[in-house]
């Protein structure tokens, strides 16, 4: 199984457990929300060159990519440095957001992309992307 359909399944399962109910029916790759594909470098990483310039998230659908993004920290002691905040941005295939950071070797790092309370990486519709948790540590 895909890691992508793994994720449909778990929205369905989120929407269920929300909703109460889902329709098989109604259930599409375009109704369900946008998860995460492809995270460079990839959660669970232990080998990540300290030298690595910036953090990229790839999205299953096109994401609303005016200033719309929730890079979330699990503790400030986790996070990594962003160096240029202004540099945040999507590329043009609408799916993927770059973070600008500076990181120390021999860290390990954690960045959920979205969470509970903060939602701002949607999709062109406006539905929140499922909250998504990126771990790694550099060399």
């Amino acid at each position: 199984m895909t890691k992508h359909l793994t994720a449909i399944i778990a929205s369905a399962t989120i929407i269920t457990a929300l909703t109460g109910r889902v329709d098989a029916q109604e259930i599409t790759v375009e109704s369900m929300p946008p998860s995460v594909v492809k995270t460079v470098p990839a959660s669970g990483d232990s080998k990540v060159p300290a030298t690595t310039k910036e953090i990229k998230v790839t999205f299953s659908k096109d994401m609303t990519t005016k200033q719309m993004w929730s890079w979330c920290m699990q503790s400030p002691a986790t996070f990594p440095e962003i160096s240029n905040k202004a540099g945040i941005k999507y590329l043009k295939d609408k799916r993927t957001c770059i973070l600008p950071v500076k990181l120390k070797p021999g860290k390990t790092y954690v960045i959920w992309v979205n969470n509970q309370k903060n939602n701002a990486f949607r999709d062109a519709k406006g539905i929140p992307a499922i909250p998504y948790l990126l771990v790694f540590k550099t060399k």
